[in-house]
């Protein structure tokens, strides 16, 4: 079996998957919703590429177990199309509600992050920042509950 892949297709899956994991690590929601749509597209172009050469049936009559393709690839490709479809429907959902609740799809800093961002590589808080990053008491999600039960 011939397994050779040509260098268009290696570079536009090299392409799909540098964009896709770009749009991964934005903030907005809409542009991991296109990252996440964009790497299932790479991922399909993968199966089908791994499946090897296009323009044979993956299982036709009474012939040599040889002349066969691999059905596997394009049963994996469907997988993949309908977990992509479930994701993209799943983030549209959470982009459209941070969209009604906050006015925009940004993805927001909590306390958690300014604290990580604020430590030194050996793990140590900086000079000046521990008490600006830590969550005080007003900060935590019990304390506003507690609060909201003494109302």
């Amino acid at each position: 079996m011939n397994m050779t892949i040509n260098l268009s297709m290696a570079i536009v899956l090299a392409v799909l998957y540098s964009v896709g994991f770009y749009l991964l690590m934005q903030r907005s929601l809409m542009r991991v919703l296109i990252g996440i749509v964009v790497l299932g597209h790479g991922a399909n172009l993968l199966l089908q590429l791994a499946g090897g050469p296009p323009g044979r049936a993956p299982i036709l009559g009474p012939v040599l177990p040889e002349e066969f393709t691999d059905p596997l690839p394009q049963a994996l490709a469907l997988t993949a199309i309908v977990i992509t479809f479930a994701l993209t429907t799943y983030l549209l959902a959470l982009g459209y509600r941070s969209w009604v609740l906050v006015g925009h799809d940004e993805v927001q800093d909590d306390v958690e992050d300014r604290r990580i961002a604020a430590q030194k590589p050996d793990g140590a808080m900086e000079e000046g920042t521990a008490e600006e990053t830590e969550a005080g008491p007003e900060d935590t999600a019990d304390s506003h509950e507690l609060e909201e039960g003494r109302k």
